[in-house]
């Protein structure tokens, strides 16, 4: 089925209002790693060390990534209105491989700042750009199939956490791709870090694609109820089954000190990979979002779709002007250009030392201080964008 181009503006506007709310948080996540004191000697999750304020300053850049994965999926089916099947795979999978081909070059280089590349990182545009080459692959069946291949992966993924423990973790390389992150050494003192395995991602960005028939179908209002529902529908079935503590996550929470620390145990779903709890609850709160801010015209929110319109020029700016200030920092500290670029033994990001680093005070100001730096830029970029549409390349930044 290819779907027809009825989408309103505001609808359109509300998608780029949330993308962009949850680009403005990812970079929250991204400063405390870069800054944060403890970013490389503690876990915020970790209920045992952790204080409430750094435990939600982690947890609410959980939505970033299956947030916009799954965005990626509508945006695919609103192409498909204005571009046939056969144009919209060849898209899907050439920009699949851009997208891979930027994570391990520029993408990498922008985190470790590393120039001998030690380190290649798989992480979250690796993710979008094979789930892209693979929803590419799957928009020539059927829409029920294609619908029930997203369920089947989504709800079904974590059936695999119980081989794993079977086998303590000693699976084929494949299956790391595929499910289960690692580290792998590839000689010569470099390594490649496979953080998000791709499986549950494809299938969140298929059932993605699979929704955007919602805002192509379906009238605003009744639209709009569906959305709300849904959302609610994820929220609830995200309570009902962690309760029960037997599916859904490899990490069972469990009863604490005191009411909050048993709330955040509750809370503290797998990331790596996304398990369907992980995923019902963030996209559950996502579309939430998406049906109940309804005012995309107001000047705040004008300034958030910005972000939200140019993500991926977003996204590569913000780590390089973070690395920027951190070396910097770093060498405000007394350390020397020398010092960082050696890096510390076994830590694959250079210019930063474990232990040192900021207040999460600091980390706050620092964040939002480049996200503001980096609104011009994306204004212009989006103008660019917008007044050269005849320009096929700019579809792929």
């Amino acid at each position: 089925m290819q779907p027809t181009a009825t989408l309103t503006s505001k609808r359109i506007a509300s998608i780029d209002l949330l993308r962009g709310a949850v680009m403005i948080i990812m970079a929250l996540d991204h400063t405390r790693d870069f800054f944060h004191r403890e970013a490389f000697t503690g876990d915020p999750l970790n209920l045992a060390s952790t204080t409430p304020f750094l435990y939600f300053t982690r947890w609410i850049t959980h939505l970033c990534a299956p947030t916009f994965v799954f965005l990626s999926g509508v945006s695919a089916w609103l192409q498909h209105g204005r571009k046939t099947t056969k144009e919209l795979s060849g898209f899907l999978i050439t920009r699949g491989l851009w997208l891979i081909l930027l994570e391990i070059t520029v993408i990498t280089f922008g985190i470790t700042a590393d120039i001998h590349f030690g380190f290649f990182i798989l992480q979250t545009i690796w993710s979008i750009g094979i789930s892209m080459i693979i929803l590419g692959l799957v928009i020539w069946l059927p829409f029920k199939v294609i619908l029930s291949i997203g369920l089947l992966i989504v709800i079904g993924h974590n059936s695999l956490d119980f081989a794993e423990a079977d086998r303590q973790g000693n699976v084929p390389l494949f299956w790391n791709f595929l499910h289960l992150p690692t580290v792998v050494p590839l000689g010569g003192g470099h390594f490649l870090g496979i953080f998000y395995p791709f499986l549950p991602w494809a299938g969140l960005m298929i059932l993605g694609y699979c929704f955007g028939r919602v805002f192509t179908t379906i009238d605003p209002p009744r639209r709009n109820k569906i959305v709300l529902w849904t959302g609610i529908g994820l929220l609830v079935f995200f309570i009902a089954l962690r309760l029960l503590n037997i599916y859904g996550d490899p990490s069972p929470w469990s009863q604490q000190e005191n009411s909050l620390f048993t709330f955040l145990s509750f809370m503290n779903v797998t990331k790596y990979p996304p398990s369907l709890l992980f995923l019902a609850v963030t996209i559950g709160v996502a579309l939430l979002f998406m049906a109940l801010v309804k005012n995309t015209s107001g000047r705040f929110s004008k300034i958030i779709s910005v972000y939200g319109r140019v993500p991926f020029f977003y996204y590569i700016l913000h780590f390089y002007l973070l690395h920027i200030i951190t070396i910097v920092l770093y060498l405000q500290r007394g350390h020397t250009i020398t010092e960082g670029v050696k890096g510390v033994p076994g830590l694959p990001f250079k210019f930063a030392v474990p232990g040192e680093g900021y207040s999460l005070g600091i980390v706050y100001i620092v964040w939002i201080a480049v996200v503001i730096a980096l609104y011009p830029l994306c204004k212009w970029y989006d103008r660019y964008k917008t007044n050269h549409k005849e320009k096929w390349w700019l579809s792929y930044l």
